[in-house]
């Protein structure tokens, strides 16, 4: 519980054959972290293979299955068939051709019928202005005497081209339809070019209606709306033949992509893994729980022919090793917790169940009143209940626990949705604040001195002696924070004034000297044995470096400490604003007669509601910024590299903190 997952190193040789079928089985199991291994003498002679044409390949297809879904009208994929697809490349690629061809023939036929429906929908348009107007189409342009222009121009035009044209030329206006007027204007042909300069000033747009022999405008129109309602009908049919294509390729092109997102996930793998000519070095990291279980699935799909080493991870640099966390369900929320500032190195504490009590403490703290942590337990009881998704349950059981640190704070101060009642202490605004100050910095000084224990054990499990007595959160940096507390406690609390001289020395001089003189040491033994820490480094710089970081170290550890009096400074900011809400609920009362009581307690329940919202967000932040860099900033390197199993597509896959 205390340190992540044991891992240990695995190592098959398999033939060169049974590759793709061990690899195939691994993604299904998804229990291996598939490590990238470097041709040698340790390990196969050749190279991984370049696949980068193959991996090329199956980006292409994958970009043609998700057009042609697009194309289709294909907006989710189904469920995995029970039985998977088991072909090649080249069959899927032919399957995906054969069903691109038909999809192309249909959509070829689907644009040209839109066109033809743009153009007999725009000329019904255009002649529809003309309908009841017996006007001889075919023979417009064929009259000796006169010229005729049909079109449209803005209405606000109109009146102007009517000053325009003079008395040589006839305007029939005709009804307005969308900003614009319809006319036909009629001249001499001898005047037909006054008129079209007239018009192109105008802003008029010419209709060119092309009719039959003897046809009228209203035959026009009448025939361009049969026309349209026939390509309507002829495009409703593809539509539904488009439809039934996509319902019949829907499986077949969802199982095809999920073949060669996993043939993708094969290829990249197969480029980790050096090689003879006859055989391939798979290299990965296992759960040591689960290398038993793995060892047997490796022997069934090599069929036995596998050579199989289980190496345990003692020299290993630790930040070459991956980092899988599994707790309990209820512990598994408060990881996210910490994964938030990153996983723990292989050989730290893993510290989720620190993190858990003293996230809950802090939050308890803040935000107490047995009403609002009840709501917020109903609203995690409904997460866990309605919720869909792991994240989901997981928020639910982190608002259930949250809600009962509430609750239980909420008794001490004896707070229920902001009325005062039963508790064991009272309203953190009563009484004497200094109370509930010194209690919040005693909460800090236990949350900074478990992360000194966890950095002091830390440096001594990686074999980091002095560091583990003379860093600033080692053991000479803990004496020091801890010196300096209890005088101060004997001092202030226990008013002993006169405190020895050997106090001072061992509890907080001697701490201070010795962690100024920790790096000119290690520097003067760096130098006697020919070792250069930094070029260019002398002993001044080193000394100078050395007591500007001391000065830090005290101003931390006293700047860490206060930090925590934002506890009792947030708790009584809770309490202060539902005290201002039931004031204010007071005095609407007071000012509105007979309908205040209504608004008062409409202003009670959405002071609470603002409370819940607001002072929970709030609370929530300041105590994972106390976690942080209050707490971790004492043990947590946060640099730990994910625990990746190698997964084909189709399978969740397996987060840093496990199942």
């Amino acid at each position: 519980m205390f340190r992540p997952v044991a891992m240990q190193r695995l190592s098959v040789v398999v033939l060169e054959r049974d590759e793709r079928a061990v690899l195939r089985g691994l993604g299904r199991l998804g229990a291996i972290h598939l490590l990238r291994t470097r041709a040698g003498p340790d390990t196969a002679p050749q190279e991984p293979p370049d696949r980068s044409a193959d991996l090329a390949r199956c980006d292409d297809l994958t970009a043609r299955i998700d057009a042609l879904c697009h194309r289709i009208g294909m907006e989710e994929f189904p469920e995995p068939a029970a039985e998977p697809v088991e072909i090649s490349l080249d069959e899927a690629d032919d399957r995906v051709r054969i069903i691109e061809a038909r999809a192309g023939e249909l959509l070829q036929r689907q644009q040209s019928l839109q066109q033809r429906w743009g153009q007999v929908t725009a000329l019904a348009e255009q002649v529809g202005a003309y309908e009841g107007l017996q006007l001889p189409l075919d023979r417009l342009d064929q009259s000796s005497f006169l010229h005729f222009a049909l079109g449209s121009l803005p209405t606000e035009h109109l009146e102007d081209l009517e000053g325009q044209v003079g008395e040589n030329v006839v305007l029939l206006p005709l009804p307005e339809r969308e900003g614009r007027r319809h006319v036909i204007a009629v001249t001499s042909r001898k005047g037909r070019f006054a008129l079209e300069m007239a018009l192109e000033k105008s802003g008029f747009h010419r209709d060119a209606l092309a009719a039959a022999e003897g046809e009228t405008a209203e035959g026009l129109a009448e025939a361009a709306r049969r026309e349209r309602d026939r390509v309507t009908a002829d495009l409703a049919g593809l539509g539904d033949a488009l439809r039934a294509l996509g319902a019949e390729a829907a499986q077949p092109l969802a199982d095809m992509k999920r073949l060669v997102t996993g043939e993708r996930q094969i290829f990249q793998a197969e480029q980790q893994f050096p090689h003879t000519d006859a055989t391939v070095l798979l290299t990965g990291w296992v759960p040591a729980e689960d290398v038993p279980g793995v060892r047997r699935q490796l022997q069934e799909l090599a069929g036995g022919r596998c050579v199989i080493e289980v190496a345990d991870p003692d020299n290993v640099p630790e930040s070459e090793i991956p980092v899988l966390l599994r707790h309990p369900r209820l512990l598994r929320p408060f990881e996210m917790l910490v994964a938030g500032y990153g996983l723990p190195a292989y050989r730290e504490l893993e510290p989720t169940l620190f993190v858990a009590i003293t996230f809950l403490v802090m939050f308890g703290m803040m935000f107490g009143d047995v009403g609002h942590g009840a709501v917020l337990a109903l609203g995690g009881i409904i997460a866990l209940v309605a919720g869909r998704s792991d994240k989901v349950r997981d928020v639910g059981i982190l608002l259930v626990f949250g809600g009962g640190s509430s609750v239980g704070f909420g008794f001490v101060y004896g707070e229920y949705f902001g009325l005062s009642g039963w508790g064991l202490w009272h309203n953190p605004l009563e009484g004497d604040t200094m109370v509930l100050l010194v209690d919040a910095m005693a909460i800090g000084i236990g949350v900074i001195s478990l992360g000194l224990i966890l950095n002091i054990v830390n440096r001594f499990r990686r074999g980091d002696y002095v560091g583990g007595f003379l860093d600033k959160f080692g053991v000479v940096g803990a004496v020091f924070y801890w010196g300096t507390l209890a005088l101060g406690i004997k001092y202030v609390v226990f008013h002993q004034k006169d405190l020895h001289w050997l106090e001072y020395t061992l509890l907080i001089i001697l701490p201070l000297v010795v962690l100024a003189l920790k790096e000119p040491v290690q520097y003067a033994l760096s130098r006697r044995a020919g070792r250069a820490r930094h070029e260019g480094e002398g002993l001044l710089e080193v000394t100078v470096e050395s007591f500007i970081e001391v000065f830090e170290a005290v101003l931390g550890y006293m700047a860490n400490t206060i930090s925590f009096l934002r506890l009792a400074a947030y708790a009584m900011s809770h309490a202060a604003i539902l005290a201002a809400t039931f004031l204010m609920a007071r005095e609407v009362g007071k000012a509105t007669g007979s309908a205040g009581g209504v608004l008062g307690v409409l202003i009670i329940i959405f002071g609470n509601l603002m409370a819940i919202a607001l002072e929970g967000v709030i609370a929530s932040v300041q105590a994972l910024r106390l976690e942080y860099y209050e707490f971790f900033g004492k043990f947590f390197s946060g640099t730990g590299r994910a625990f990746e199993p190698f997964r084909l597509s189709g399978k969740e896959r397996e987060s840093s903190s496990g199942k």
